[in-house]
């Protein structure tokens, strides 16, 4: 004590002011005082900081939620309440056996068994009784922090600090509003100065905890310790108020929601007021009220990473931060409308609504209203939700008989996700970021709120979607600069495992590039899938994949992409699989973007073809399928920019087999065509079958797409084929004998090869639209014919138009094989991820 240097009058708060004028106050959570180890750990934190004043402890990590579970069970009449007991017993006595110095433990042991003594009688009162108030819960609880605070000042005196327990009842005094208490601030900051002025001792304090002026235990609601301690940095006019956690800081999103959530290095308290109300969870709403008035910093921190910074909270506005401070959101929530002609132009309907809350003391979470007057809809936690429906239809029961106002309903399973930072109001564009990345990722919003300081805005949307909403505005706002691709890839054959290590060589190129970032989150072959939300190491997906429990089924792959629903999704399909096509239409409703060079889906019926075309702009999300015709030759966007561009398409014609072209550049007088076709299949141009290449039934589904594309409603029966095989051929039962067939044939193939070389000219299998008709057939085609140079397995594609009416528009290459066609995916997976 310093009292006696100065006149009794003013030497108190004199002294208090001289003895703290660089003093901080810290809490220390739950988290940070689980086990003894981290008391340790807590203990030197303290030991470091010479300004250290106050220490504020929560209970133990867990005990708080376990009072709880006894004291319901207690309630019950279940005596299996005495076992959660014991547990809490155990784990306080040996916390104190395993910090105490030996000496001191006896003493110490035996005023937590006092404690404990205490907190026993209290379960059984209860269990005898079968009632638990509010009031007798807030003393239940208040074990957890007592224990606790005792607990970490008697290791503190171990630990060579001069320090004191401090049970806050004594000083912080509130109403009688039991697990929510008011503060009485002006008793309060008077007692707290009184009682430091007599005691110089580092106090450790227990956080949560008040009482009434009569002495009665109160609660400051859950979270409280955060309160507790900016209660005491205000009353003490600290120079700082240290709030320990276990992360670094405020962040820009829940972590565990948001892998790229980083720490916010400053924001004002108004930014964390708002934060912490939409469900930020590293600081109690209330906390700031208090540090606000005295303008006292809070800095938070992590207890197990304490060289790092963390944030600042204070009154510093920064006009140079990011627009957007943090994201933030309330998992559930329950949604009333309230709405009718008779609220139009009526004065007083809002008083009476929110009035009729109050009554039953019903927190409104958020609140929006129509400029029209006609509806009013707001936001409650949906415990609270029946008993504000009921109050409200009692509240306006004449207007609902009357029918000027609907009869009230509440909608559950929503979430509030908002974003928040004092900047937003000097930036335009904000809304329209937020708005556009939801919407790109198919989440729908049921409500909107924005205050005019325009320091947030509030979104309403299905509680399924919190987690993808939050990703997509976190990468929208805080990695705009890097597009994070979420691929799900079922077919890792010789295209797929083409296509995974292209992605894995460009990898670091196209982030440092062009900011985008592929992560591989499922994998599929036939038999079994893999996923993982963090992104599949593309150097041991094999492993992975080899080696997953899971057995593979479009249902349950489909499933996966919808449990894990994250945002700018894409599947890629490179199989040749109807039963995988057949899910198109529902992953599109998903709001999934698709990838695919299987023909299946868009050479099957129009319908579907324009189903899934109408489906992809309704989800706003991406159908791709440039492989389809030419692998990765740009024919499908070509013929797309000309049509778009108001080009008038005359022609095609098209050499779209790459399998037909080899065989036909490869046949000449020195080789029979058997023995060519036997040679294509032995390179693994042709189907197993070859009968597929040579029935041209491939090349059929490319140019019925092609055809699509220009706008022509035609089915698969609307293409001719002039077949060029012998029945013979087509009709042999099995692949061995169409080879006998195929030699038997060999003279007819080589009599028509002999007639197009008398006349200069070559075969060509070539697939033609024109005027509404599309045909395939085997030509001559001479020098001045654009096919005639063509070579190896090339496809090339002749657009005439009203653009190019003499010289046709060429697109010409590779049209098969496992590396164009995976490059060809690969782009049109940078498509996707330009678009999104």
């Amino acid at each position: 004590m310093l009292s006696f240097l100065f006149p009794p009058t003013f030497a108190p708060q004199f002294c208090v002011n001289y003895i703290l004028l660089f003093m901080k106050v810290l809490k220390f959570g739950g988290s940070s005082v689980q086990t003894p180890e981290r008391i340790r750990n807590v203990i030197e934190i303290v030991k470091a900081d010479k300004q250290a004043r106050v220490v504020v402890c929560s209970a133990f990590g867990g005990i708080t939620d376990q009072l709880i579970a006894t004291a319901k069970r207690a309630e019950k009449g279940d005596e299996s309440y005495k076992e959660l007991f014991k547990d809490i017993e155990k784990k306080h006595i040996e916390a104190a056996k395993e910090l105490i110095e030996i000496k001191r433990q006896s003493s110490v042991v035996a005023q937590v068994k006092n404690m404990l003594n205490d907190l026993e009688e209290l379960l059984e009162g209860i269990f005898l009784l079968k009632e638990l108030s509010k009031r007798t819960l807030d003393n239940i609880v208040s074990f957890g922090e007592r224990f606790s605070s005792y607990i970490i000042s008697e290791y503190a005196k171990d630990a060579g600090l001069n320090a004191a327990y401090l049970d806050t009842r004594k000083v912080i005094k509130t109403n009688n509003n039991f697990t929510n208490a008011a503060v009485n601030f002006e008793l309060t900051d008077r007692l707290i100065q009184e009682y430091f002025a007599q005691h110089a001792e580092l106090q450790v304090a227990t956080g949560f905890i008040g009482s009434t002026s009569e002495g009665v235990t109160t609660t400051l609601g859950r979270g409280g310790s955060d309160y507790t301690v900016s209660i005491f940095g205000a009353a003490l006019s600290a120079s700082a108020i240290e709030i320990w956690t276990d992360v670094d800081g405020v962040m820009t999103a829940d972590p565990r929601k948001v892998a790229q959530a980083f720490s916010v290095p400053s924001l004002t308290y108004e930014e964390a007021m708002e934060l912490s109300h939409f469900g930020a969870k590293v600081i109690y709403p209330p906390t700031m009220v208090p540090a606000l008035k005295k303008n006292v910093p809070i800095f938070i921190r992590n207890t197990f990473n304490p060289a790092f910074k963390g944030s600042i909270i204070d009154s510093t506005h920064n006009p140079s931060d990011k627009a957007v401070k943090g994201i933030t959101s309330i998992g559930n929530i329950a949604l009333l409308r309230v709405q009718g002609s008779g609220m139009v132009g009526v004065a007083g309907v809002s008083a009476r609504l929110f009035g009729a809350l109050a009554k039953d003391s019903i927190s409104v979470i958020l609140i929006t209203q129509a400029s029209s007057e006609h509806s009013i809809c707001f936001a409650v936690k949906p415990e609270d939700a029946q008993s504000a429906v009921k109050l409200i239809n009692m509240e306006f029961a004449p207007e609902i008989e009357r029918s000027e106002i609907d009869k009230i309903v509440a909608e559950y399973d929503l979430a509030i996700v908002a974003i928040v930072g004092e900047n937003m109001k000097k930036t335009s564009g904000v809304a329209g970021k937020m708005f556009q990345s939801l919407g790109k990722n198919g989440i729908n919003i049921s409500a909107i709120a924005q205050g005019s300081s325009e320091l947030n805005i509030s979104v309403v949307i299905q509680k399924q979607d919190e987690v993808k909403a939050l990703r997509a505005l976190h990468q929208a706002f805080f990695l705009s600069d890097i597009k994070v691709i979420n691929v799900f890839m079922v077919g890792v054959g010789l295209i797929g495992s083409t296509l995974l290590k292209q992605v894995q060589e460009q990898k670091n190129y196209l982030l440092k590039e062009y900011n985008i970032d592929f992560k591989v989150i499922g994998l599929a072959n036939s038999k079994k899938k893999t996923t993982d939300a963090n992104g599949i190491d593309l150097a041991s997906w094999k492993d992975q994949l080899a080696n997953s429990p899971e057995q593979m089924s479009m249902e349950a792959f489909m499933q996966d992409m919808i449990t894990l629903n994250l945002p700018n999704s894409v599947f890629i399909d490179n199989t040749a699989s109807g039963t995988v096509s057949n899910f198109y239409e529902q992953i599109l409703s998903e709001s999934i973007s698709i990838v695919t060079p299987n023909k299946i889906a868009s050479s099957s019926g129009y319908q579907q073809y324009t189903n899934l075309k109408e489906l992809a702009k309704k989800h706003d999300v991406v159908y791709l399928y440039e492989t389809n015709v030419g692998a990765a030759l740009p024919v499908i966007s070509t013929l797309r920019d000309l049509v778009n561009s108001g080009d008038k398409i005359m022609k095609i014609e098209a050499v779209l087999s790459g399998t037909l072209s080899f065989i036909f550049n490869t046949f000449d007088s020195t080789k029979k065509f058997s023995e060519v076709v036997k040679e294509a299949k032995l390179k693994g141009f042709t189907e197993p079958d070859p009968r597929e290449d040579l029935s041209c039934s491939d090349v059929a589904r490319k140019i019925l797409i092609l055809t699509r594309e220009c706008g022509y409603a035609m089915e698969n029966k609307d293409i001719a084929i002039h077949g060029f095989i012998p029945e013979s051929c087509a009709k042999a039962p099995s692949v061995e004998e169409f080879f006998t067939e195929l030699e038997k044939s060999d003279a007819y193939f080589e009599e028509m090869r002999a007639n197009a070389e008398k006349e200069g000219k070559i075969l060509r299998c070539i697939a033609k639209f024109e005027k509404g008709k599309a045909d395939i057939s085997l030509q001559a085609v001479g020098r001045e014919h654009p096919f005639f140079q063509l070579s190896g397995s090339d496809n090339i594609i002749a657009f005439t138009t009203a653009r190019y009416p003499e010289r046709p528009l060429l697109v010409k290459g590779a049209g098969a094989g496992a590396e164009v066609t995976a490059a060809g995916v690969f782009a049109d997976m940078i498509r996707i991820a330009n678009y999104l």
